[in-house]
C-alpha cells in the first residue's frame, strides 16, 4: 500500500513550478518573469506615485506584498510570485548607506574602494521587514502558486559595494580582486555569510524556492569566475541545503556563456537560469539532461510582440521540450513592455494560441 503523502508533499505536488524545480517535466510549461513586479505595470507606477521612493516601498511590508502579488492578479496564469525587494538590501544590512537617485540608480556609501570593511557597523535588523513581506505574500498566495525569494550572489553584490554604484565593466571590483585578493575575499565572505542567513530566513518566513542573481558574472575571466562566482555560490547552496533540505535554489549567472557547464556541475544548484544570449539548443544539448533549465526569451522580443514574439517563444519551447523547463525571460522585463504583449506571451506558453 502506498504511503499517505504529508500535507507538505501534497502542497508541492499541486504546484507545477516546484515540481519542475525537483526534476519533473510539466506541460504546459510553468512560467514567471524576472522583475515581473515593477515599472511596466500601471498599478505599480500608481502605488509608487502614492507611497514614495523605491526603498520606502521595499521597507513597507504591506506595500511590498501588494506589489509582489500585482502580476498574478493581472495575469492569473503565472505560476510564481517573486519577492519585491532589491539585491542591495544585503550591503545595507552589512552597514553601507543605501539610497536610490532618480534617473541614476542605487548608491552605496562609503564605497569600499577606499573605506575599510571593518569600519562598517552591521544592522541585520534591516532585513526583518523583508521577512514580513514574505510571510504576508505567502498568506495571500493563490492555490498552486509558488513563492520565490531571492538575493544577489556575492560577486554581483560586491561590485556595487566596492564601486558604490553600478558600472558597465565592474572594473573597480575586478581591480581590487587582482590587487588585494585577501581583502576582496573578506568582502565576499561577509556577503556570503549574510546571504545565507537572509535566504534562510526568507525560507522560514514562507519562500518555497530561492534564486541567486549574479547579474555581472559575465565580466570575469575563467579563473576569477571560478573563485568569485562558482565557489561562493557552491558554499551558499550547500549551507541552504543543510538547513532547508528540499528547498530548491535557482542559479542565474548572467553572461556566463561557456562557463555554464562548470557552474551547473560545481555549484549543485537545483536549476539553472539562462540569459538571452545562450542558444537554447546548445543548452539543451550540453547541459545535464536532468537539470531543470529556466529561460530564456529575449526581453526585447517581448517588447516587440506579434510574430517576433511568437517565433522566439516557439524556439525556446521547442529546444527544451524533452527536459524540465520553466519559461522565463533571459533577464528582467523592461519598463516599456506593453501589457498586452505579456498576455500574448502567457497565452503562447500555456498553449492558448
Amino acid at each position: 500500500m502506498a504511503s499517505v503523502p504529508t500535507e507538505l508533499s501534497k502542497a508541492r505536488a499541486e504546484k507545477p513550478l516546484l515540481a519542475v524545480l525537483k526534476g519533473e517535466r510539466r506541460d504546459p510549461v510553468p512560467t514567471w518573469m524576472m522583475r515581473q513586479a515593477g515599472r511596466y505595470l500601471p498599478e505599480y507606477r500608481q502605488l509608487r506615485h502614492d507611497r514614495g521612493s523605491f526603498l520606502e516601498l521595499v521597507y513597507d511590508s504591506d506595500a511590498a506584498a501588494r506589489i509582489t502579488l500585482q502580476p498574478l492578479e493581472r495575469f492569473p496564469e503565472i505560476d510564481a510570485a517573486i519577492l519585491f525587494s532589491d539585491i542591495l538590501i544585503v550591503p545595507f544590512a552589512i552597514g553601507q548607506n543605501l539610497t536610490f537617485v532618480a534617473g541614476e540608480g542605487p548608491r552605496l556609501t562609503p564605497p569600499l574602494t577606499s573605506a575599510n570593511l571593518d569600519d562598517l557597523t552591521p544592522f541585520l535588523t534591516r532585513l526583518e521587514p523583508i521577512y514580513e513581506t514574505v510571510a504576508k505574500v505567502r498568506a495571500q498566495l493563490g492555490e498552486g502558486k509558488t513563492l520565490i525569494g531571492f538575493a544577489g550572489s556575492p560577486w554581483t553584490v560586491a561590485t556595487y559595494m566596492v564601486a558604490g554604484q553600478g558600472s558597465r565593466d565592474q572594473s573597480e571590483a575586478r581591480r581590487l580582486a587582482y590587487a588585494d585578493n585577501e581583502r576582496f575575499g573578506e568582502i565576499i565572505a561577509r556577503i556570503e555569510h549574510v546571504t545565507v542567513e537572509y535566504l534562510s530566513c526568507q525560507i522560514d518566513a514562507g519562500a518555497e524556492a530561492v534564486q541567486l542573481f549574479d547579474s555581472w558574472a559575465g565580466s570575469l575571466s575563467p579563473a576569477q569566475f571560478e573563485q568569485w562566482v562558482i565557489a561562493p555560490t557552491a558554499r551558499i547552496v550547500a549551507a541552504l541545503r543543510e538547513r532547508h533540505a528540499g528547498v530548491p535554489v535557482i542559479g542565474f549567472p548572467k553572461g556566463a556563456g561557456g562557463k555554464l557547464s562548470a557552474y551547473a556541475r560545481e555549484t549543485a544548484v537545483s536549476a539553472l537560469g539562462l540569459d538571452e544570449t545562450v542558444d537554447p539548443c546548445w543548452a539543451a544539448s550540453e547541459l545535464p539532461k536532468d537539470l531543470p533549465l529556466q529561460g530564456n526569451l529575449d526581453p526585447l522580443a517581448l517588447v516587440a510582440g506579434g510574430e517576433v514574439l511568437e517565433t522566439a517563444v516557439g524556439r525556446v519551447l521547442d529546444a527544451f521540450v524533452d527536459r524540465p523547463h520553466i519559461f522565463n525571460l533571459g533577464h528582467g522585463i523592461l519598463q516599456d513592455t506593453p501589457i498586452e504583449h505579456v498576455g500574448e506571451l502567457i497565452a503562447l506558453v500555456k498553449g492558448a494560441r
